[in-house]
């Protein structure tokens, strides 16, 4: 297994800053809680599973949405529009919460205070100054933190759940890097220059209509209807984010629909081939995905120099120089105790710090790690094999590079669990040709996990009994 270091969650929540940032400073009158045509006399907007979801909470939370979109320049939908809209969001957070704590996964305060920092370093801000910046646009800082902190659940849950079901195959690494290099000797010298200055990175927003899977085709022709009838909404020059956030089913909805910037070929390739050829400010038909019909909108087109560098962007395959690049390998093993339901986090570290001990004394690592450790390198004695540098998540890293070859760590706390970590040996090795095989898989695999989250969540909601309490009062009385 290969621990790999999301991205997601740190460019999700880099993009909101850069979007708080970029608004104007000051207090924006929240919108009032719309009057309720309704009459709930417990309360309750929605039940998931057995918890509950007030009307208390959704005011509270549509009040806040309200000021975040004011202070975007987003026209708000109308009173009910937005509130079944933030009922849907926070049905899917407690949906993907309740997950969450099914599979023991803990966002403990070290770990989303290393986030906050990690956030503020990557804006050339200390996190007080982070802090300040957020608060000037009227967000809390306990609601920024709130919204952190589910960002990194769910790239937890992603990271625990997707990415280890998408595979890459070296076939596929070998096709991609291919036409890599047969587009290359067909390019013009202009387009030769754009390659030398940098990849083109594209910003996308989106509507999407989604289409339930096994709907009939009446649904399926309405639900086209009522995509078709979005666009014709944009194309006629309505506010797209406006339309996003009234209508949109995607996740993203309630901050216009933004699902944030990266190179051209790090989206998926049906987005691709429906944007390659529109200039900022274009908006795409209609795309037909599994989840539904996608309105896609270029907010955003250019070369490195024109977007935010302080979010780590992934460079496309065929940009590196040409050359050797040395880089310093470790060859590490692990045993690994996870958490779950029936284990807490101080249950898991105590087990650990037990096998620990039994290490100190003499036993077998390799041993251990086999009757033992809750990884899938668990019947290679947790051997990882040779490990590159930002292979695996930074607190793993970091414990192992302060090891010399045939120390054993300290017990380790990783997004995954507990781990114990011993470092075998180190190389150095010449890595062009595998960085720029790691760079090709990477970008198959961007390509390919939002689809496959989206697929999940969708899943995941399906499985869950949910009563929409305030849908079904506003759909009686229509």
């Amino acid at each position: 297994m290969r621990l790999r270091c999301s991205k997601f969650v740190l460019s999700g929540s880099l993009a909101l800053v850069s979007t708080l940032f970029a608004v104007t400073a000051g207090a924006q009158q929240a919108a009032q809680p719309a009057e309720r045509s309704a009459r709930f006399v417990d309360g309750i907007a929605a039940i998931v599973d057995s918890q509950v979801i007030t009307l208390r909470q959704l005011d509270s939370e549509a009040a806040i949405v309200a000021r975040q979109l004011q202070s975007q320049n987003i026209p708000l939908p109308d009173p009910q529009t937005l509130r079944l809209q933030v009922l849907n969001r926070l049905i899917d957070q407690t949906i993907q919460e309740q997950e969450g704590k099914r599979l023991g996964i803990v966002i403990t305060p070290e770990f989303l205070d290393n986030a906050v920092k990690m956030v503020a370093e990557r804006n050339k801000l200390t996190p007080e100054k982070l802090r300040q910046e957020i608060t000037k646009t009227g967000m809390t800082w306990d609601d920024y933190l709130k919204t952190l902190r589910h960002d990194l659940l769910l790239d937890q849950l992603r990271q625990r759940m997707v990415d280890e079901r998408i595979y890459i195959s070296d076939a596929e690494v070998d096709a991609y890097l291919k036409k890599q290099g047969v587009q290359a000797p067909a390019r013009s010298a202009a387009a030769n220059n754009q390659a030398a200055a940098g990849p083109v990175y594209i910003e996308l927003a989106q509507i999407l209509v989604r289409v339930p899977e096994g709907s009939d085709s009446n649904t399926e022709r309405n639900l086209r209807l009522k995509a078709e009838g979005l666009l014709a909404r944009v194309k006629a020059g309505e506010d797209f984010a406006g339309v996003a956030a009234a209508a949109s089913d995607g996740q993203e909805a309630l901050h216009g629909g933004v699902l944030g910037i990266r190179p051209l070929e790090g989206w998926p390739d049906l987005f691709v081939d429906n944007i390659k050829n529109l200039s900022s400010g274009q908006v795409s038909g209609l795309v037909r995905s599994g989840q539904g019909y996608h309105i896609l909108k270029v907010t955003h087109h250019g070369g490195q120099d024109a977007v935010d560098t302080s979010v780590a962007q992934p460079q496309a395959p065929g940009t590196t120089e040409q050359g050797p690049m040395m880089v310093t390998q470790t060859k590490a093993r692990h045993i690994l105790i996870k958490l779950s339901q029936v284990r807490d986090d101080e249950q898991a570290k105590e087990r650990i710090e037990q096998l620990k001990q039994r290490i100190d004394q003499g036993e077998s690592f390799e041993v251990l790690a086999r009757s033992n450790s809750e990884d899938s390198t668990a019947p290679l004695g947790g051997d990882l094999g040779w490990l590159t540098p930002g292979e695996t998540v930074p607190a793993f890293e970091q414990a192992m590079d302060s090891l010399q070859p045939g120390q054993v760590s300290a017990p380790v706390r990783s997004q995954f669990g507990w781990h114990i970590i011993r470092v075998d040996d180190r190389r150095t090795k010449n890595m062009e040709n595998e960085y720029r095989r790691m760079q090709a898989r990477q970008h198959l695999f961007e390509q390919r996990v939002e689809p496959a989250l989206d697929d999940w969540l969708s899943q995941l909601r399906g499985s869950v009994y949910i009563d929409n309490r305030l849908e079904k009062a506003l759909s009686s009385e229509q």
